[in-house]
Protein backbone atom coordinates (compact mmCIF):
# COMPACT_ATOMS: atom_id res chain seq x y z
CA UNK A 1 0.00 0.00 0.00
CA UNK A 2 1.31 3.44 -0.87
CA UNK A 3 2.26 5.45 2.19
CA UNK A 4 1.43 9.05 1.36
CA UNK A 5 3.20 11.35 3.78
CA UNK A 6 3.13 14.56 1.74
CA UNK A 7 1.24 15.81 -1.28
CA UNK A 8 0.14 18.93 -3.09
CA UNK A 9 1.83 21.81 -4.90
CA UNK A 10 4.09 22.70 -1.94
CA UNK A 11 5.33 19.15 -1.32
CA UNK A 12 8.75 20.00 -2.77
CA UNK A 13 9.23 22.88 -0.36
CA UNK A 14 8.09 20.83 2.64
CA UNK A 15 10.21 17.81 1.78
CA UNK A 16 13.86 17.62 2.85
CA UNK A 17 16.74 15.32 1.86
CA UNK A 18 16.70 13.93 5.41
CA UNK A 19 13.02 13.03 5.08
CA UNK A 20 13.71 11.26 1.77
CA UNK A 21 16.55 9.25 3.32
CA UNK A 22 14.44 8.38 6.35
CA UNK A 23 11.64 7.07 4.14
CA UNK A 24 14.13 5.12 2.04
CA UNK A 25 15.48 3.46 5.20
CA UNK A 26 11.94 2.48 6.19
CA UNK A 27 11.47 0.98 2.74
CA UNK A 28 14.78 -0.87 3.09
CA UNK A 29 13.67 -2.35 6.41
CA UNK A 30 10.32 -3.47 5.04
CA UNK A 31 11.21 -4.75 1.57
CA UNK A 32 14.99 -4.99 1.19
CA UNK A 33 17.56 -3.24 -0.98
CA UNK A 34 16.14 -4.30 -4.35
CA UNK A 35 12.92 -2.43 -3.56
CA UNK A 36 14.70 0.87 -2.90
CA UNK A 37 14.16 3.09 -5.92
CA UNK A 38 13.50 6.80 -6.22
CA UNK A 39 10.05 6.04 -7.63
CA UNK A 40 9.18 3.75 -4.73
CA UNK A 41 10.30 6.34 -2.21
CA UNK A 42 8.31 9.03 -4.01
CA UNK A 43 5.21 6.84 -3.96
CA UNK A 44 5.56 6.31 -0.22
CA UNK A 45 5.93 10.03 0.33
CA UNK A 46 2.99 10.82 -1.94
CA UNK A 47 5.00 13.05 -4.26
CA UNK A 48 6.24 12.92 -7.84
CA UNK A 49 9.53 11.19 -8.53
CA UNK A 50 10.95 14.48 -9.84
CA UNK A 51 10.31 15.99 -6.41
CA UNK A 52 12.45 13.32 -4.78
CA UNK A 53 15.14 13.75 -7.44
CA UNK A 54 15.13 17.49 -6.84
CA UNK A 55 16.31 16.77 -3.30
CA UNK A 56 18.67 13.82 -3.79
CA UNK A 57 19.56 14.09 -7.53
CA UNK A 58 20.08 10.39 -8.34
CA UNK A 59 19.46 6.93 -6.91
CA UNK A 60 23.21 6.56 -6.39
CA UNK A 61 23.18 9.72 -4.31
CA UNK A 62 20.25 8.37 -2.31
CA UNK A 63 22.17 5.16 -1.56
CA UNK A 64 25.20 7.19 -0.48
CA UNK A 65 23.10 9.25 1.89
CA UNK A 66 21.51 6.09 3.28
CA UNK A 67 24.97 4.60 3.82
CA UNK A 68 26.01 7.73 5.67
CA UNK A 69 22.89 7.56 7.82
CA UNK A 70 23.85 4.01 8.80
CA UNK A 71 27.32 5.23 9.73
CA UNK A 72 25.61 7.89 11.81
CA UNK A 73 24.35 5.24 14.23
CA UNK A 74 27.91 4.35 15.34
CA UNK A 75 28.62 5.47 18.91
CA UNK A 76 32.01 6.79 20.00
CA UNK A 77 31.60 6.90 23.76
CA UNK A 78 33.14 4.41 26.18
CA UNK A 79 35.92 3.25 23.86
CA UNK A 80 38.92 1.33 25.32
CA UNK A 81 42.04 3.29 26.09
CA UNK A 82 44.51 0.97 24.33
CA UNK A 83 44.74 1.70 20.61
CA UNK A 84 44.44 -1.88 19.39
CA UNK A 85 41.42 -2.56 21.57
CA UNK A 86 39.90 0.75 20.46
CA UNK A 87 40.31 -0.11 16.77
CA UNK A 88 38.76 -3.55 17.29
CA UNK A 89 35.82 -2.07 19.20
CA UNK A 90 35.21 0.55 16.52
CA UNK A 91 35.00 -2.21 13.91
CA UNK A 92 32.58 -4.16 16.12
CA UNK A 93 30.37 -1.10 16.30
CA UNK A 94 30.64 -0.65 12.54
CA UNK A 95 29.53 -4.25 12.02
CA UNK A 96 26.62 -3.80 14.41
CA UNK A 97 25.48 -0.70 12.52
CA UNK A 98 25.39 -2.74 9.31
CA UNK A 99 23.57 -5.67 10.92
CA UNK A 100 20.98 -3.32 12.41
CA UNK A 101 19.69 -2.56 8.89
CA UNK A 102 18.31 -5.10 6.47
CA UNK A 103 20.81 -5.55 3.64
CA UNK A 104 22.96 -2.95 5.39
CA UNK A 105 26.29 -4.31 4.19
CA UNK A 106 25.05 -4.75 0.61
CA UNK A 107 23.82 -1.16 0.62
CA UNK A 108 27.09 0.29 1.91
CA UNK A 109 29.30 -1.86 -0.34
CA UNK A 110 30.28 0.06 -3.45
CA UNK A 111 29.38 3.49 -2.09
CA UNK A 112 31.90 6.28 -1.79
CA UNK A 113 30.07 8.43 0.68
CA UNK A 114 32.18 11.50 1.39
CA UNK A 115 29.63 12.52 3.98
CA UNK A 116 30.02 13.64 7.62
CA UNK A 117 29.21 10.39 9.46
CA UNK A 118 31.24 8.20 7.13
CA UNK A 119 34.17 10.59 7.22
CA UNK A 120 34.04 10.79 11.00
CA UNK A 121 34.24 7.02 11.32
CA UNK A 122 37.15 6.75 8.87
CA UNK A 123 38.99 9.62 10.52
CA UNK A 124 38.52 8.11 13.98
CA UNK A 125 39.80 4.68 12.97
CA UNK A 126 42.73 6.17 11.06
CA UNK A 127 43.73 8.24 14.09
CA UNK A 128 43.68 5.12 16.27
CA UNK A 129 45.68 3.06 13.77
CA UNK A 130 48.16 5.88 13.38
CA UNK A 131 49.18 5.68 17.03
CA UNK A 132 51.36 2.63 16.36
CA UNK A 133 52.37 3.04 12.73
CA UNK A 134 55.58 4.54 11.35
CA UNK A 135 54.22 5.69 7.99
CA UNK A 136 51.13 7.48 6.75
CA UNK A 137 50.36 4.66 4.31
CA UNK A 138 50.12 1.82 6.84
CA UNK A 139 47.01 3.08 8.73
CA UNK A 140 45.19 3.70 5.45
CA UNK A 141 45.94 0.22 4.16
CA UNK A 142 44.90 -1.35 7.46
CA UNK A 143 41.68 0.67 7.40
CA UNK A 144 40.88 -0.64 3.93
CA UNK A 145 41.55 -4.21 5.05
CA UNK A 146 39.31 -3.84 8.11
CA UNK A 147 36.44 -2.20 6.24
CA UNK A 148 36.53 -4.56 3.25
CA UNK A 149 36.71 -7.59 5.50
CA UNK A 150 33.83 -6.35 7.66
CA UNK A 151 31.65 -5.45 4.68
CA UNK A 152 32.26 -8.77 2.92
CA UNK A 153 31.68 -10.92 5.98
CA UNK A 154 28.59 -9.00 7.04
CA UNK A 155 27.12 -9.07 3.54
CA UNK A 156 27.53 -12.84 3.49
CA UNK A 157 26.01 -13.09 6.97
CA UNK A 158 22.96 -11.08 5.98
CA UNK A 159 22.46 -12.86 2.66
CA UNK A 160 23.23 -16.43 3.60
CA UNK A 161 20.33 -17.32 5.88
CA UNK A 162 19.92 -21.05 6.39
CA UNK A 163 22.68 -23.13 4.84
CA UNK A 164 22.61 -26.75 3.80
CA UNK A 165 25.72 -27.89 5.65
CA UNK A 166 24.83 -31.55 5.07
CA UNK A 167 25.09 -30.89 1.34
CA UNK A 168 28.45 -29.19 1.81
CA UNK A 169 29.79 -32.07 3.91
CA UNK A 170 28.58 -34.65 1.42
CA UNK A 171 30.19 -32.79 -1.48
CA UNK A 172 33.51 -32.57 0.36
CA UNK A 173 33.44 -36.25 1.29
CA UNK A 174 32.59 -37.36 -2.24
CA UNK A 175 35.46 -35.59 -4.00
CA UNK A 176 39.26 -35.24 -3.94
CA UNK A 177 39.32 -32.38 -1.44
CA UNK A 178 41.68 -33.43 1.39
CA UNK A 179 42.34 -29.90 2.61
CA UNK A 180 38.63 -29.11 2.73
CA UNK A 181 37.97 -32.40 4.50
CA UNK A 182 40.59 -31.62 7.14
CA UNK A 183 39.15 -28.13 7.69
CA UNK A 184 35.49 -29.06 7.32
CA UNK A 185 34.61 -28.50 10.97
CA UNK A 186 36.06 -24.99 10.99
CA UNK A 187 34.51 -24.10 7.64
CA UNK A 188 31.12 -25.39 8.75
CA UNK A 189 31.16 -23.27 11.89
CA UNK A 190 28.23 -20.89 11.42
CA UNK A 191 29.32 -18.35 14.04
CA UNK A 192 29.89 -15.20 12.05
CA UNK A 193 30.77 -13.38 15.26
CA UNK A 194 33.66 -15.78 15.83
CA UNK A 195 34.82 -15.34 12.23
CA UNK A 196 34.68 -11.60 12.62
CA UNK A 197 36.69 -11.57 15.85
CA UNK A 198 39.30 -13.90 14.34
CA UNK A 199 39.54 -11.78 11.20
CA UNK A 200 40.10 -8.45 12.90
CA UNK A 201 42.73 -10.05 15.14
CA UNK A 202 44.57 -11.31 12.08
CA UNK A 203 44.41 -7.89 10.42
CA UNK A 204 45.30 -5.84 13.47
CA UNK A 205 47.94 -8.22 14.77
CA UNK A 206 48.48 -9.75 18.23
CA UNK A 207 49.41 -6.46 19.88
CA UNK A 208 46.33 -4.63 18.62
CA UNK A 209 43.51 -6.71 20.05
CA UNK A 210 42.27 -7.56 23.54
Amino acid sequence: MTNKRAAGPTARTRLTPAAVVDEALHLLAEEGLEAVTTRAVADRLGVRMNTVLWHIKTKRRLIELMADAIAGTIAYDGLPAEAGERAAELMRRYRRSLLAHRDGAALVTGTYAAEPHTLRFADTVLAVLGEHEDTAEAPARTLYALVYFTLGLTQEEQAMGDRDMARFSAAVESGPYPALRASRAALADDSFSARFEDGIRRILGPDRTP
